[in-house]
């Protein structure tokens, strides 16, 4: 590829000199970051620098001062290997570092951070990291999460507004801008939220798809040459372009025609050259990814006008300029919301209340009396049943719970019945039943959206299916967020459905993110408990996994009270005395452990039931509790989960039985495949029995 040429002609286009400096500045600080970490994608940043400043400049409502302002706009950098690009615009625009939810007087991205890019303990990561650094409204990195993330912030910010915006009063009206890449477009991720968005006419949603036509293999001729355009159009979304990246005039029109587009989301094509300015190596895939050397570094700051022998250089003027634009037009911006809001308030406390405990995590004092306690009953109920009751009692309470299921509410029991409830649809953005059609992986993007606009949101499919959900579930334990999942139809219990559809290591690989919570009741009321647990859990994300078949309802003035889910473990039966042997489970397994248990009492044998539901929440207890529960010295132990028995050793001990699936399942009626698979009370008596028997032997 030819060389930039260092006529007036071919400069990029900008209003002025200072915002030409400033653009420039964004380009030269990426390229001395990732060429001093060794490691970084310095392309994209260069070639998207002027629609980025522009939109940061001119366009984004942010007061940099206050970057927790509630009606702020957000931005996503949805292709997160770019991330120079957003570590330039927070140092720059001069945005504040939060400490403990408070905003100090450091910045948020120090000159220094920028140089410590991608080492360690640095709060410049590879790629951004929501609560790591200030600034960032969303992990991402993963191609395709953060365009549904932004989907679910734009929902947030239509679904606050039906609900608190009052005439005279607009408390929320956010706008959401997510900067998008060839990559992210070719995830089937994005593609799901997309659709879902001109669905749902989401007019306060723009994507920015720098189409720069290079990957890392190539040219993305590669693999990707279909008409986005159209695809977008197809999708219901207003499509606009930029045919030079480096026309700013340009991109103030096409910001400015999404504001003034209604009833559809925009999508802005910006025609960008990967690695602009470098003259060896733009529009080649070779700067994608890889530092650009010394040598063509000083090429592009002879190009760009810079100094040569200087390095992380910032000109003068440049940070006077971000103050001026997004510095003084955020604050203006913010301040006036402020009195917005406090006039509100003097007018709608119990609204400005609601908002305030929103957005702070906090419940009602009284929220918990509504959780339903069940009588006991051999037939019971299925534990999705339960949870459609509990849920629904809760979201009485709590007006800013919302959510759905991937086409699977009849089935999930996750749809809000109470009257007012409603749909969430394009004329009706503040109803509190999604409907995420069938799309689990736009799902969780989306609800990890709507839980970083602090909503307590959740979704809802088949435990099978949370497989097509496992990158957004462990990007919400990554960023802390108390969103949360139902997860139905839990095991082999499926029944005629087959092997397809009956979850068998599911459980197993929930249970290995780190930072999820993960229940799975044995009865009514566990399921009552444990969503008492996800409701008070700040900054944690749970997932709940129910059964499709009838569960018995425990007595429990005969056994212990299902508050002891809260600890994770609790000793459910026990005569009292040393037992001779444990039995442990989970689920629907509990009612197997119990039917031991009773025949072990009548054969003169102490044995002691622990129902399970939560690893997590069990190893967060101190060990006195849980070596409690579990004694150490006593080995004779049988574990009862039908699923994957990876992980179960750590509680039946090196010597104990360990009951469960260690193949897939079969189609067949229940009680068929709970006979072939050995899910019966009299296998775990034989198992106990052996236990005990191994026990006296050593």
């Amino acid at each position: 590829m030819d060389a930039p040429r260092s006529t007036s002609d071919d400069r990029p286009r900008a209003p002025g000199n200072i915002d030409q400096l400033c653009i420039n500045t964004i380009r030269t600080l990426t390229v001395d970051a990732v060429q001093k970490a060794n490691s970084g994608h310095a392309g994209a940043p260069m070639g998207l620098a002027p629609v980025a400043y522009t939109l940061w400049q001119e366009v984004l409502r942010y007061d940099p001062a206050e970057p927790l302002w509630p009606n702020r706009d957000r931005f996503v950098l949805s292709c997160g290997h770019a991330s120079m690009l957003l570590y330039a615009l927070i140092h720059l625009s001069g945005i504040k570092r939060l400490k403990d939810g408070k905003v100090t007087n450091e910045p948020a991205v120090s000159l220094d951070d920028i140089e410590h890019f991608r080492q360690i303990d640095s709060v410049t990561p590879g790629h951004p990291e929501y609560g790591h650094t200030t600034g960032v409204e969303t992990t991402t990195g993963p191609l395709g999460q953060g365009c549904g993330n932004s989907v679910g912030m734009a929902i947030a910010s239509r679904w606050l507004g039906a609900h608190y915006n009052r005439p005279g009063h607009t408390v929320f009206d956010f706008n959401v801008y997510t900067i998008c890449s060839d990559g992210d477009l070719m995830e089937g991720v994005a593609s799901e939220a997309a659709s879902l968005a001109g669905h749902l006419g989401l007019d306060n949603l723009c994507w920015i798809y720098d189409s720069n036509t290079v990957t890392i293999e190539g040219h993305t001729e590669l693999a990707f040459d279909e008409n986005v355009a159209e695809r977008f159009r197809g999708y219901g979304w207003h499509v606009t372009n930029i045919s030079d990246a480096n026309d700013c005039s340009r991109t103030r029109a096409t910001l400015e025609e999404f504001r003034e587009t209604k009833g559809r989301p925009t999508l802005i094509i910006v025609n960008s050259v990967i690695g602009y300015g470098a003259p060896d190596l733009q529009g080649t895939s070779k700067i994608h990814s890889d530092p650009l050397g010394a040598e063509e570094i000083r090429k592009v700051k002879a190009f760009l006008g810079f100094p040569e022998d200087k390095d992380f250089y910032i000109p003068d003027g440049v940070l006077e300029r971000f103050r001026e634009g997004i510095g003084q037009r955020g604050a203006a911006a913010r301040a006036a919301w402020e009195k917005n809001f406090r006039d509100y308030a003097a007018t709608y406390r119990h609204e400005a209340t609601q908002i305030e405990r929103c957005l702070k995590h906090e419940l009602p004092e009284s929220w918990a009396s509504a959780l339903p306690i069940f009588k006991a009953d051999a037939k019971g109920i299925a534990t999705r049943e339960a949870s459609g009751k509990v849920l629904n009692a809760i979201a009485e309470e709590l007006p800013w719970v919302l959510g759905g299921a991937a086409d699977l509410a009849p089935s999930t029991k996750t749809k809000l019945t109470t009257e007012g409830m409603g749909a969430l649809e394009k004329n009706s953005p503040g109803g509190r039943n999604m409907h995420f059609g069938v799309r689990e992986h736009g799902m969780g993007a989306i609800v990890n959206g709507l839980g970083l606009c602090h909503l307590r949101a959740y979704g809802a499919t088949f435990l099978i299916f949370s497989d097509y959900m496992r990158p957004p579930i462990r990007l919400a334990a990554l960023m802390r967020l108390p969103i949360f999942h139902v997860f139905t139809h839990d095991s082999i219990g499926v029944g005629e459905d087959g092997p397809t559809h009956q979850p068998v290591e599911q459980l197993a690989s929930l249970r290995a993110i780190p930072g999820l919570v993960t229940l799975r009741p044995a009865d009514a009321n566990e399921v009552s408990e444990a969503y008492r647990a996800i409701f008070t859990l700040k900054d944690t994300p749970a997932v709940l996994i129910l059964s499709r078949q009838p569960l018995p309802i425990f007595d429990r003035g005969k056994y212990a009270p299902a508050s002891g889910l809260a600890r994770g473990a609790y000793i459910m039966a026990d005569d009292g005395g040393e037992p001779q042997v444990i039995l442990i489970g989970t689920g629907s397994e509990v009612q197997l452990c119990i039917a031991a248990y009773e025949e072990l009492k009548t054969r003169g044998l102490r044995a002691r039931v622990v129902s399970m539901p939560s690893w997590d929440l069990f190893e967060k207890q101190d060990k006195s509790y849980r070596d409690t529960v579990l004694p150490p010295h006593i080995t004779a132990r049988v574990t009862v989960e039908q699923g994957s028995t990876i992980g179960w050793d750590r509680y039946a001990g090196p010597s104990g039985a360990i009951i469960g699936m260690h193949t897939f399942g079969s189609s067949a009626p229940l009680k068929d495949l709970l006979k072939k698979f050995g899910f019966a009370p009299d296998k775990v008596v034989e198992a106990a029995l052996r236990q005990i028997e191994q026990n006296k032997a050593s």
